[in-house]
């Protein structure tokens, strides 16, 4: 952060030592020095969905969605590369939240205010509170009242006790201003460059009471800030139905529009699907009932069947026709790549519709809440609404860009919701692990930062206290973890290396940032209280 500032501090003596009767001559006509409120907009919404996907490559590995055709893969063994050839690996949200969202974000805030646009208001209130719950559930202690003051070049973290209450405030002031009519709201003029929601407050509305269901929900170790009640209301605040999902549409015509994770980008070929997922899908663990989604959603191997991989260990001893195609469908990212009609499957082709925030998530979070409140009808009815939408989206992300799996058909999806190990009949007898485990099916591959915060939540390995299983059955801790952690799982990543460890280190210091098991400290929203 320190290199901004001094960039900026050069930039303004620059401009003071030049002649004020100069400036009309070096003021180009065709380059407006002050943009539209609205123009900020498309960028920082790309970069909401893009940057948890770039940190999603390695988070990713955390939670066992994802695991490597390599062995001792790093991130596997819940390391990080920051003493290696790429140390900004997993700093993309950091570098999002104060550098591509940073200036531009509080230029859109005080020219939105300024011109009364409440609606692009709440708008950009949402995306500042997204930066800061975002950094603060990848990082822990964030850096956020001193983030952007240009007389400072060493910068002090907050705790994230205050990030958190920081997110709910400005999700409230959102809320207020989009709920407005006065001034200069305009539909169209918030269209022009949302491409979510095209201006729509009442859309808009219902993101915003789903983002704060979100954060209240991460409280569930709180016993003081747990509200369940709360959390319910706000999840019924917010969508309605799969169609108002929050997705980011791709064109796909060339590589800086297409989905990030298709095959054009080349940003996941050396990474395949997971044991753990598998096991979620093919009658281990919700015993003998496949579930129709797995053969939407992950890649069969060269001989039909479908297998994933263990943490730490790649291939093993998986001969090639058993080793797991990749996760575009193939056996290489050329013949994936193909042309660009070449299909893919499930969330990995060009054209995706990648979401943001779900309607079967909310729901997720919504039977969670209500299940420890002990109204476990509430519970089974949104657990139940939760696994049938994520029905409907798979077969919709499927359709979005020709992708290679058929539509799951209402029989098979039937079926599957009608067996007693999925759904049961008395909602007494609902558990913990089958709301987050169907959880973490319908966030596979791309809620990537919500599954971290899930896994921490239940410490990896807490159990269900009703049925003693393991909330998350069958996930295992890999045996062998980076040396840095000193045996200890992995809590948070550290901040960004090039803006932080090298610029920072000052402000790192004051929270213990400079340990070398950094990553392992516990954060604040996690611990038991």
């Amino acid at each position: 952060m320190k290199k901004l500032q001094i960039l900026l501090i050069i930039g303004t003596l620059i401009s003071a030592s030049a002649c004020k009767k100069f400036l009309d001559v070096n003021t180009n006509p065709n380059a407006p020095q002050s943009v539209e409120a609205n123009l900020y907009l498309s960028p920082m919404l790309h970069w909401m969905a893009t940057a948890p996907q770039f940190d999603g490559i390695y988070i990713g590995r955390y939670t066992q969605n994802l695991a490597s055709t390599a062995t001792q893969d790093l991130w596997e063994r819940h390391g990080n590369n920051q003493a290696g050839t790429a140390p900004d690996q997993g700093g993309q949200i950091w570098r999002t939240t104060y550098f591509d969202f940073g200036q531009n974000l509080i230029d859109m805030t005080n020219k939105a205010e300024s011109q009364q646009r409440w609606d692009l208001l709440g708008v950009a209130q949402i995306l500042k509170a997204w930066g800061w719950l975002s950094a603060t559930d990848c990082n822990g202690e964030i850096i956020i009242k001193e983030a952007f003051d240009p007389n400072k070049t060493s910068f002090k973290y907050d705790s994230q006790e205050f990030a958190y209450q920081e997110t709910l405030r400005l999700i409230n002031a959102a809320i207020a201003n989009l709920n407005r009519t006065d001034g200069a709201v305009n539909e169209t003029y918030l269209g022009k460059t949302d491409f979510i929601y095209r201006g729509k407050r009442a859309s808009w509305i219902k993101f915003a009471n789903g983002f704060k269901a979100i954060v209240l929900n991460h409280y569930s170790n709180k016993t003081s800030l747990y509200k369940p009640d709360d959390i319910i209301a706000a999840v019924d605040a917010s969508f309605a139905g799969n169609v108002d999902d929050a997705l980011i549409p791709y064109a796909g015509t060339a590589n800086d529009d297409a989905n990030f994770l298709s095959a054009t980008r080349n940003n996941i070929g050396t990474l395949r699907q997971t044991k753990f997922i598998l096991s979620l899908m093919d009658g281990t663990v919700f015993t003998n009932v496949v579930d129709p989604r797995m053969s939407r959603m992950l890649a069969p191997s060269p001989d039909g069947l479908y297998r994933g991989l263990e943490p730490t260990l790649g291939v093993g001893a998986l001969t090639t026709a058993q080793q797991p195609l990749n996760l575009w469908g193939y056996s290489s990212q050329a013949a994936a790549n193909a042309s660009a009609t070449t299909p893919a499957r499930y969330l990995f082709a060009r054209k995706n519709k990648f979401p943001i925030i779900t309607y079967a998530q909310l729901q997720f979070i919504k039977a969670e809440a209500a299940y420890k409140k002990g109204d476990k009808a509430t519970a089974l009815a949104a657990y139940k609404n939760a696994v049938s939408a994520h029905f409907d989206f798979v077969n919709a992300r499927n359709t979005d860009d020709g992708q290679t799996p058929t539509q799951i058909s209402a029989t098979e999806k039937s079926t599957y919701l009608a067996s007693p190990v999925i759904t049961p009949a008395n909602p007494n007898d609902l558990t913990l692990s089958q709301i987050m485990c169907q959880k973490y099916i319908a966030q596979w591959a791309w809620g990537h930062l919500e599954q971290w915060t899930d896994l921490r939540r239940y410490h990896y390995t807490d159990k269900d206290p009703v049925t003693a299983n393991q909330v998350f059955i069958g996930f295992t801790i890999p045996t062998v973890l980076f040396p840095d952690n000193q045996t200890k799982v992995v809590q948070r990543m550290r901040p960004r290396f090039n803006s932080e460890y090298v610029w920072n280190r000052e402000g790192l210091n004051a929270i213990g940032g400079l340990a070398t098991d950094y990553q392992t400290k516990e954060m604040w929203i996690t611990t038991p209280q």
